[in-house]
């Protein structure tokens, strides 16, 4: 018979399958499950996050309710003063969700007999060997990118390294996105890498433009058209969405041709000021590395739907001031077509290097 009353707890540091695996199972075996985040203020991902992610992935079964606590205390099993805090905390946690007493505790994991004897409760053990789903909370944060498809979408939109090309009008930007996009899945599909199946973001202002002229007329022309604030944050907000979308299909790298950032700098081209409200979109959804490209690397083209040559200067000095105001990581795109991909792929090579950093969890 299934219990009133079951708890899985962990760190999910960042959450994976086989914590997922873990719950769904505990679920079926009881009436109502609490699932208990305790993470410590040292680690890296916030509590609410890792709250808001398993709800999320969750949001399905009624059953299961996934709540969250700060748990500062180190880990150490031979300590019984150290069992008495930590236990404290799942009572106190399972106790925001119901006053229900815990029947059973559901875990994959050795410690999980004593657990449930110092909570009154009995073990479930679930796939203790890891067979089901053969990885770690310690094996993703040493290595996100190895064990992508592990993931759920959401948290890979959290760790996707987001590359955004920005640059005035005609200087290459959407066909560097797309040939770095292609040159990501061609180099990494043959291995079966979570690269394959990099997504690259179009400019949402673009279509914006042609959506405006359709309105006008098939004779309107970009001269006539008129831009205000609110034009702005719907295609910052538009964008946002978008990159959102991708990073959530897409695999470790997610290329984006402009963000809410730079569409930032296109309103003080049209409306003559800053907005703080397109801004704060800025702020709201940061990139991790900005690709600058240059207007003396490519010939203008006046494909109908661009101002003119004369502002792009003007709009990469705009760039440059602003990028370099900020703690925003950006360097040039200069050369020709080829040089200009083979350094863009460097500098995202690099930026992988470095990695997600993962403070330690606290032992």
């Amino acid at each position: 018979m299934n219990a009133r009353h079951g708890l899985v707890i962990g760190k999910f540091y960042p959450p994976h399958a086989g914590h997922h695996h873990l719950i769904r199972v505990a679920a079926t075996r009881c009436e109502r499950l609490t699932v208990l985040v305790m993470a410590a203020s040292v680690e890296t991902l916030p509590l609410a996050r890792r709250v808001d992610w398993l709800r999320e992935v969750h949001a399905d079964d009624p059953r299961i309710t996934v709540t969250g606590i700060v748990d500062d205390h180190p880990v150490d099993f031979d300590d019984d003063a150290l069992w008495r805090a930590h236990v404290a905390l799942m009572r106190e946690g399972a106790s925001r969700v119901t006053l229900a007493p815990v029947d059973v505790v559901f875990t994959s994991e050795h410690y999980g007999d004593e657990l449930a004897r110092r909570l009154g409760a009995r073990h479930e053990l679930v796939d203790l060997a890891r067979h089901a789903h053969p990885i770690s909370g310690t094996a993703v944060r040493a290595d996100p990118v190895a064990h992508w498809t592990a993931l759920a979408p959401c948290v890979r939109a959290y760790l996707a390294l987001r590359v955004v090309l920005v640059g005035a009008e005609s200087t290459g930007k959407t066909t560097l996105a797309r040939a770095l996009a292609e040159a990501l899945r061609a180099r990494n599909a043959r291995h079966g890498s979570a690269h394959a199946a990099t997504q690259w973001v179009p400019e949402v202002g673009r279509e914006v433009t042609s959506e405006k002229l359709a309105l006008l007329g098939t004779d309107a022309d970009v001269a006539a058209l008129r831009w205000e604030t609110p034009d702005f944050v719907a295609v910052a907000r538009r964008q946002a969405q978008r990159e959102e979308q991708a990073a959530r299909i897409g695999g470790p790298v997610l290329i984006c041709d402009t963000d809410a950032f730079a569409t930032g700098i296109w309103h003080e081209r049209y409306v003559g000021a800053r907005s703080a409200e397109v801004e704060r979109l800025g702020v709201a959804h940061p990139a991790h590395l900005y690709l600058l490209t240059h207007p003396d690397d490519v010939p203008f083209i006046d494909d109908g739907m661009r101002d003119g040559e004369h502002l792009r200067h003007w709009m990469t000095e705009r760039f440059v001031e602003r990028l370099s105001g900020t703690d925003r990581q950006w360097q040039w795109l200069r050369g020709v077509r080829e040089a200009r991909l083979a350094d863009a792929l460097t500098a995202i090579d690099l930026a992988l290097s470095r990695g997600f950093h993962f403070a330690p969890p606290l032992g």
